[in-house]
């Protein structure tokens, strides 16, 4: 999938901000599901509960909410509130699965994070490609690192809210808010059963959210992104199985999305994996002046290479 930011009246056209644009691009397959054994054994959690436990997940991370019962978490910044990160995201591109991973820390409360980002060789268009960074922000994608014709001490700024996708997949990394808020919109959950992830007890849900709802749901901070994205996808819904602890807290998420591009639908896996909760994190956005104005280099299938301008506050 190749997606693209416009701006209409402004002359501006900017081609998103990563190379796995060029490996979304090229897939005419789809990828597996990815990430571990779930050992599930079943109980009796289910029904209303299990959607309501789905739909809080965000709020949770957030500690606007206990993880269990209703109203104001007042005691909920020992629970959560930030948490280091892991990623991946999966696609097959010419019947090779391909997979983009990050890790880093994220802070929910502010919605501000920051990952690094490693390509699979080739995924950029080259053997070697350093690792991207990238910081996460409301309504924007910062990257450093970016390569095709950026400079290597400035960053590019992306709008977010008018991504097709919303960067829930733009970025080779699902903003981890995004992630968990897409869980608001979910119209269908199943309790799978209970099993473990790194030692720690959790619930295993599974279920199909739909991403205009979500975007409805959302937060402020997150509405834009997923408004964009709820007329970016080849359907509106979204299959995903959710890892909640016993405090309620989004574990692990994955998602698999589906894209209508010119050709098969293409699917890609999105794996967010939380841990560390209530660690520092520490987030400065770049100055004007560090922002790159000028044009990105992109490659396009076939080895052929576009052009496309960004800017500061785009």
């Amino acid at each position: 999938m190749v997606v693209q930011q416009h701006r209409s009246g402004g002359g501006v056209r900017a081609v998103c901000a990563l190379a796995v644009v060029g490996v979304m691009a090229a897939t005419a397959g789809c990828s597996g599901g990815g990430g571990g054994d779930d050992r599930a054994m079943a109980d009796e959690r289910g029904g209303a509960d299990s959607l309501d436990a789905v739909h809080r997940a965000a709020a949770v991370l957030a500690g606007t909410v206990h993880g269990t019962g209703t109203g104001t978490a007042t005691g909920a910044r020992s629970v959560a509130g930030s948490a280091e990160v892991r990623t991946s995201m999966e696609t097959a591109a010419g019947g090779t699965r391909v997979t983009i991973r990050g890790r880093g820390a994220y802070d929910f409360r502010n919605q501000v994070g920051r990952l690094k980002v490693v390509l699979p060789e080739d995924a950029a268009g080259e053997d070697r490609h350093r690792p991207i960074t990238e910081l996460l922000a409301p309504g924007a994608l910062y990257m450093m690192n970016r390569g095709a014709g950026v400079p290597a001490d400035k960053w590019v700024r992306i709008d977010t809210t008018t991504l097709e996708d919303g960067n829930l997949v733009t970025g080779g990394v699902t903003d981890p808010m995004a992630a968990a808020e897409l869980l608001r919109g979910a119209r269908q959950v199943t309790y799978v059963g209970r099993t473990e992830l790194a030692g720690v007890a959790v619930r295993h849900y599974r279920g199909i959210s739909d991403i205009g709802r979500a975007a409805r749901e959302a937060s402020p901070k997150s509405r834009g992104a997923l408004a964009a994205a709820a007329k970016g996808f080849r359907t509106d819904t979204v299959p995903f199985d959710a890892y909640l602890d016993e405090q309620g807290r989004l574990r692990k998420v994955r998602h698999r999305f589906s894209f209508a591009n010119e050709g098969p639908a293409v699917e890609v896996v999105s794996t967010t994996l939380l841990y560390g909760f209530g660690v520092p994190v520490s987030v400065r956005l770049p100055d004007d002046r560090d922002i790159y104005t000028g044009k990105i280099r992109q490659r396009q299938p076939g080895g052929t290479r576009a052009r496309a301008r960004t800017k500061a506050g785009a």
